[in-house]
This record gives structure tokens, C-alpha cells and sequence, in this order.
């Protein structure tokens, strides 16, 4: 099982000629909502990917609708709090490219309490998963918890923040990050991926595939051709289907190749948790 200390977002999508320069005051083309937030992604595209997963998240008064939609995407939603902060939200700029930014408010996200973090987690058991992303408060708790309790711990290190990884790095058994990321990470650390000393670690390359940097290999993976449309949320797809693979006993090897057909489909789509493909779509696509 999956336990997934995650951000819940809704999602403002504007669709524009090109991203915004600054001081630029330009008109969107469309306008559409949704689910979002690098957490509630994660949970639908780990369920999706067909592994059992509860979210440990909250929510504002406003946002009960996400909730209900996280369970009609197969994620269990016990552990997720209403809190009075509003939910979290994201503002994002699709451009012709299929390229965006992101203008995020953090609300509900960071006021998770360990009460709600260890109700959660006492209910796990040893070889399950955490999942954690540094969209929400309360990572060095749940790391320590699941450490305890015999649980496996991924962490998808974004948005990046060097402190955070590094309050975790004895805490983490697989770290995902892109290329980017791992950039600032090893200026900041002064370690490369392979001296980190992790079990394992997955660099993200976009259109160029992955990375995946063990103790004893260091291996490039492809990507599947894709006529990509908009990026947003595709990197939250690979890890949640990577996350599934593993968590059904699927090889490392086996779950990455999964997470790249997943990543692929993903990007030739507009939308984030609500358009996240499923084993099926994703078997069919790549039977053609």
C-alpha cells in the first residue's frame, strides 16, 4: 500500500500565445479548473496504475468537491483533513508550446499536524510505501514514522529546496527528482546523485527519459515519442505510476518503463489529476 503525505490544489488553468514576460499583462484564450497539486496527482496516477493508495492531506471548506474526486480516482480519503485555511490553489499558464508556469498558494497544505500524519500512519504496515513531496508541512515526522514502522520512503523533491532533502537524506530509500533539480542539488550539497548515499535515485530528463543512479549502476531509460501539449503534471504521473510499479513488485527497471509510457501519454493531454491515463489507456496506446 501507498501512503501519500500530499498537497490537494485546485487548479486554474489559462491557456495564452506565450508565457507572460514580465510587466506583461496578457489575455488568456480559455479558462477551465481542476483537481491539482503534486500530492492529489500522485495519488491518482499511483491508484491508476492500480496500487492501493490514502492520501494524508487537507483540505479548506471550499474544497470538499477534491476530496470526493480523489475517491472517484480509486484514493482512499480518511486521513484527509478539513481544516479552516482555504485549499491550496494553483494559477497555471499554458502556452502554444505546451510549456507553462505556476503561480502556487500553499493554504490548507502546510497545516497538517502530526495528529493527522500519525492517525494515518498507524495504520500502515512494513514494506509499504511513503510517498512525500515538498508541497505540505510535516515531512520530517512522517519520515521518521514510517522509518520506524518498516515503511519504504519516497521522496519527490519538488518544488526543490535543498534543506528539505537534506533534513531527509538519511530517512530516504528512493529519491525522484529532474535535471534540473538534481543540478541544484549537487551545487548545493557538493555531491553528485551516485554520493548521496541512497538506495536508489531516478533523474527525470523530459523528452530525453530518465535516469536511474542505484549503489552498484548507473543506467538512461529512454522516453516513448510523444507530440506533447501541455507538461503540467507529467512528472507528478512518472513517479506516481513508478511508485505502483514497486509497490506491486514490479522490477525497478519494469516500474520505470511504466512511468515513461505513463509520462508520455500524460504530456498529450491538457489538465492535471483529472486527465492522469490509466493502466488500460496506457496498454492500449502502446499496443498500436
Amino acid at each position: 500500500m501507498i501512503w501519500n503525505l500530499g498537497s490537494i490544489n485546485i487548479d486554474n488553468f489559462y491557456e495564452v500565445p506565450h508565457l507572460p514576460a514580465p510587466g506583461e499583462t496578457l489575455a488568456a484564450r480559455s479558462y477551465g479548473f481542476g483537481l491539482g497539486g503534486k500530492g492529489a496527482n500522485m495519488s491518482v496516477a499511483a491508484a491508476r496504475g492500480a496500487a492501493h493508495v490514502s492520501h494524508i492531506g487537507a483540505v479548506g471548506p471550499e474544497g470538499r468537491w477534491t476530496r470526493e474526486r480523489l475517491m472517484e480516482y480509486g484514493v482512499d480519503i480518511p486521513h484527509i483533513a478539513q481544516v479552516q485555511t482555504p485549499t491550496g490553489h494553483a494559477n497555471i499558464v499554458v502556452d502554444d508550446q505546451g510549456e507553462n508556469n505556476i503561480v502556487l498558494f500553499q493554504g490548507a497544505n502546510v497545516q497538517l499536524t502530526e495528529a493527522i500524519i500519525g492517525q494515518a500512519l498507524t495504520e500502515a504496515s512494513p514494506g509499504d510505501y511513503l510517498l512525500m513531496q515538498n508541497e505540505t508541512n510535516g515531512q520530517e515526522y512522517a519520515a521518521q514514522t514510517a522509518q520506524s514502522l518498516g515503511l519504504r520512503v519516497v521522496y519527490a523533491a519538488a518544488p526543490f529546496e535543498a534543506d528539505a532533502i537534506a533534513r531527509l537524506l538519511g530517512r530516504i530509500d528512493l529519491l525522484v527528482l529532474n535535471e534540473v533539480e538534481a543540478a541544484q542539488l549537487e551545487q548545493a550539497t557538493g555531491k553528485t546523485p551516485q554520493a548521496l548515499d541512497l538506495p536508489d535515485v531516478v533523474i527525470t530528463l523530459g523528452e530525453k527519459g530518465c535516469r536511474w543512479v542505484s549503489n552498484n549502476s548507473d543506467r538512461q531509460f529512454d522516453a516513448y515519442a510523444a507530440d506533447a501539449i501541455d507538461t503540467t503534471g507529467a512528472g507528478d504521473t512518472f513517479t506516481g505510476f513508478l511508485v505502483a510499479g514497486l509497490d506491486r513488485g514490479m522490477s525497478m527497471e519494469g516500474a520505470i518503463d511504466l512511468a515513461l509510457r505513463a509520462g508520455a501519454l500524460m504530456v498529450m493531454r491538457r489538465g492535471t489529476a483529472d486527465v492522469i491515463p490509466d493502466l488500460k489507456e496506457i496498454q492500449d496506446h502502446f499496443r498500436t
